[in-house]
């Protein structure tokens, strides 16, 4: 059995038993012994003789550190990088993880909120069925452009038959001598990636070379909603491991990635495929809503309060994304490498979509934008004009867009 009490250190002065360090640090002993195991939380001096365990009291802050992380959900692994850091950047590290886990609970949410709205419309078309008398009432939801989209407002009904227009453009800018920006438009897919490390051109243009042999060239629409979902799924996983590949020969695999933003057409429905903070936006009744959220530590800070959008536009830190499409060692540009997030979105004759970079939306304010998209005619002139405003405005990165307009199918 441990002994209980005080007993005398050398370098370190006065340290204490594991069972004084456990009610020290309000953690138990048992604890203690796995931090140990795992390497989170040394002993100050462990008695060769008999395996003793002592600790040093000034340890009781980092043990209950350790506590605190494993509280809030924080992976084991992390936390060991998490101890190792001086205290700015531990506050970093943790605001980063943070703000990851509150943005796959609002993917995880959206994706909730759509299943009941789809599940909803279902109910209401069965009730609707001969023989069903049951009286649903005036239940139809209005589109809302700033959610996935699940009734209203659709193309799924396939009373009017609809398809997009599209273009895309991407330019090296004024300061860049290279271009790791892509994009692509097709009349099945729109996607813009934008590249940064060693090997950032060949991860952004495999991240979309992913996308071009997926499910919606050959279905024409017939896929449900459930399905086109987890094609969704499998079109991400592909878009990270083919990724993963081509970055893979380069001397430092883990520092290269690429953002994605995605919309794949199935003749009723775009499915949105986005991780990073290239952007996607939806042109409606003349307004522009932004229809991603970026997966940035500014924009964490935005959302928690404790940066407006008015600092946030001069933050003189560096753009930290939160996820991206990596290699398969940490980034050091990137906190975590995720899943993409994917949604449905359900669409109207007339929507015009702009997917950027953030070579444009950094230096582009989104009024700007708005003025640029509705004036062109045509997604080749929004493209254009689109291009010429990021290099107005000093062009210092990279610029890639893409616009979609849908119509009526002739």
């Amino acid at each position: 059995m441990e002994r209980e009490g005080r007993a005398v250190g050398a370098a370190s002065g006065e340290l204490v038993t594991i069972g004084e360090f456990a009610r020290l640090s309000r953690l138990s002993a048992k604890a203690l012994r796995r931090y140990d195991e795992l390497g989170l939380l040394r002993p100050a001096l462990v008695d060769p003789v008999n395996g003793y365990r002592y600790y040093d009291p000034e340890q009781a802050e980092g043990a209950r550190l350790v506590a605190w992380l494993r509280r809030i959900g924080m992976p084991l692994s992390r936390i060991g990088r998490v101890v190792t850091l001086d205290a700015g950047a531990a506050a970093v590290e943790i605001r980063a993880y943070w703000a990851r886990v509150e943005a796959e609970t609002a993917a995880r949410r959206d994706l909730a909120m759509y299943l009941v709205d789809h599940l909803s419309a279902e109910g209401r078309a069965m009730s609707r069925m001969p023989g069903n008398t049951e009286n649903t009432g005036n239940t139809e939801k209005a589109g809302n452009p700033e959610s996935a989209g699940a009734a209203g407002n659709t193309a799924g009904t396939g009373a009017v038959p609809l398809v997009i227009r599209c273009a895309a453009l991407t330019d090296t800018g004024v300061v860049r001598t290279a271009n790791q920006d892509a994009a692509f438009a097709g009349p099945r897919l729109l996607a813009v990636a934008d590249g940064f490390g060693e090997a950032g051109a060949e991860a952004s243009a495999a991240a979309i070379e992913a996308l071009k042999p997926s499910v919606w060239g050959a279905q024409e629409g017939a896929l449900s909603a459930a399905e086109l979902l987890n094609a969704l799924e499998d079109t991400a996983d592909s878009a990270a491991r083919a990724v993963r590949d081509a970055v893979a020969p380069w001397a430092e695999p883990d520092g290269s990635g690429t953002t994605l933003t995605a919309m794949l057409w199935t003749g009723s429905r775009l499915g949105l495929v986005h991780i990073g903070d290239s952007r996607a936006y939806l042109l409606r009744g003349g307004e522009l809503f932004r229809i991603t959220h970026d997966h940035s530590l500014v924009q964490s800070m935005i959302d928690d309060g404790s940066l407006s959008r008015e600092e946030a536009a001069s933050h003189p830190g560096p753009a930290l994304l939160l996820k991206a499409l990596v290699g398969e060692a940490r980034s050091a540009p990137v906190a975590v490498a995720c899943r993409p997030d994917v949604r449905l979105r359900d669409v109207m004759a007339g929507d015009r979509y702009l997917l950027c970079s953030d070579g444009l939306s950094a230096v582009v304010d989104e009024a700007d934008l708005r003025a640029a998209v509705i004036a062109a005619d045509a997604p080749e002139e929004a493209v254009s004009r689109l291009v010429r405003l990021a290099r107005e405005a000093g062009g210092p990165d990279n610029v890639a867009c893409a616009v979609a307009d849908v119509v009526v199918e002739a």
